[in-house]
């Protein structure tokens, strides 16, 4: 398949993981390997198509600075070792860091827990024409403080807060932050970088065997494993409660970095597309202004 026919069907490409009812989903329906028709024969017009991606995507980034109506919030979600550093590098090596933040979001600090669980968050939101990009969010809580409930209890909630529906209300009070968002012309996309067991074990031995990637290493990641069917129990369920029209998720198959990155990058094109962009247009007070000036510079050395 060439470069350019893969670069067309960009939107057949996003569609097959696009979410957004998640009332019949299931995580067992979505292969951690998937290329569609891709294969390893077809990497190289890839790349070429991945590389063509990031150049639109850089056009309309500078046209969405330069327009500074909409913002753009880009989330990553997954299991450690699914790739979501190296896919934010790829797929946004293009971008103007003018107008794109990246935010990332470990265990919450002192301050963090003085405040609800969604202030952190939302203090670093994205302005208008900037794109916004969260690495991991507001939705860890609703995976790793429930896949470890002792982290909840660190949140100083009234006891009579936390009951059996906290998880419900939790996905409710989300749904309503990200309608209010998109109400404000935030647009919200979501991305869960679906690895397999296998595959992450498989980058985690190569963590360990190469020196140079020994740093990314951690033995808490280790222990975060036998966690595994809990950890897709909540996406599941995270997923098939928060996915809307307005802010879908798309279960991106992360086992081939390739395919990963040429998905992300295309949802991520449609979604500027989808937006009309353009630069300012100048009115003709303006561009009389302009001429003024251009005539004062020409008459000066």
């Amino acid at each position: 398949m060439k470069s350019s026919d893969i670069t067309q069907k960009a939107h057949k490409l996003i569609q097959p993981f696009r979410i957004t009812n998640g009332d019949k989903f299931r995580l067992t329906d979505f292969d951690p390997s998937e290329t569609l028709d891709l294969n390893a024969e077809d990497k190289p017009r890839v790349k070429e198509a991945l590389a063509a991606g990031v150049a639109l995507l850089a056009e309309l980034q500078d046209m969405l600075y330069a327009r500074s109506c909409w913002g753009v919030l880009l989330i990553f979600q997954a299991m450690d070792a699914a790739g979501k550093d190296g896919t934010i590098k790829h797929v946004m090596s293009g971008i103007n860091p003018q107008g794109c933040r990246v935010s990332s979001f470990k265990a919450p600090t002192s301050d963090d827990l003085d405040h609800d669980y969604l202030w952190r968050c939302a203090k670093v939101l994205p302005s208008r024409g900037e794109i916004g990009i969260f690495n991991r969010s507001y939705y860890e809580e609703t995976l790793v403080v429930r896949v470890h409930p002792e982290l909840l209890a660190k949140q100083k909630l009234p006891p009579e807060l936390v009951t059996p529906d906290i998880w419900k209300d939790r996905f409710q009070d989300i749904r309503g932050f990200e309608r209010y968002l998109t109400r404000n012309g935030i647009i919200v996309r979501k991305f869960f970088l679906n690895v397999s067991k296998k595959e992450q074990k498989k980058r985690f031995l190569e963590r360990i065997e190469n020196p140079d990637r020994n740093w990314k290493f951690s033995t808490a990641d280790v222990a975060e494993r036998a966690n595994w069917d809990a950890y897709m129990e909540a996406y599941e369920d995270m997923i098939r409660n928060t996915a809307t029209e307005d802010a879908p998720w798309y279960v991106v198959p992360a086992d081939n970095k390739w395919f990963t990155r040429l998905v992300v990058a295309a949802a991520i094109n449609e979604t500027l597309k989808s937006l009309h962009l353009a630069y300012p247009e100048v009115s003709k007070e303006e561009r009389r202004e302009l001429v003024v000036a251009r005539r004062a510079l020409l008459a000066k050395k």
